[in-house]
């Protein structure tokens, strides 16, 4: 635990939360900031600052636990999609968010938004030359 990160101090119980599930490996609960109603996080217990430095089962835990959530979501508020994505931007310590999305743009970029929010442009798209060499960088890696 960290003594200065928020979410090691939800795990630990030192700080209230929502609970939705907790084991002995990850705790979700709800986002005190929610994009729409339901929308929760998912984190481990054990301090990781980069969803990409998750052992793999505890990744597994914490999508597993997000496609309970859900399905859950789905019957509860009647929604077709339910996003799930990392971003670590506001507490670094990895969190995965479980949005319920009433409308398409619940969890859009503002870059595709440039048309306005009724509308969705899509960004161009990159020339195939410099699309074989990103994937080629990415799988050298």
């Amino acid at each position: 635990m960290i003594s200065n990160c928020l979410f090691c101090r939800i795990a630990a119980g030192e700080l209230p939360a929502h609970r939705l599930y907790e084991d002995d490996h990850i705790v979700a609960f709800l986002d005190l900031h929610p994009i729409r109603a339901g929308h929760a996080l998912v984190i481990p217990k054990a301090h990781h600052v980069w969803f990409e430095d998750l052992p793999e089962d505890l990744a597994t835990r914490i999508t597993t636990c997000a496609q309970r959530l859900a399905r859950r979501m789905k019957t509860l508020y009647g929604v077709e999609r339910v996003a799930m994505f990392y971003t670590g931007i506001h507490v670094p310590h990895a969190h995965a968010h479980v949005v319920p999305m009433h409308h398409v743009h619940d969890v859009t970029s503002q870059a595709y938004l440039s048309a306005g929010s009724d509308d969705y442009a899509t960004p161009p798209q990159l020339p195939a030359s410099e699309m074989e060499e990103i994937a080629r960088q990415l799988r050298e890696g």
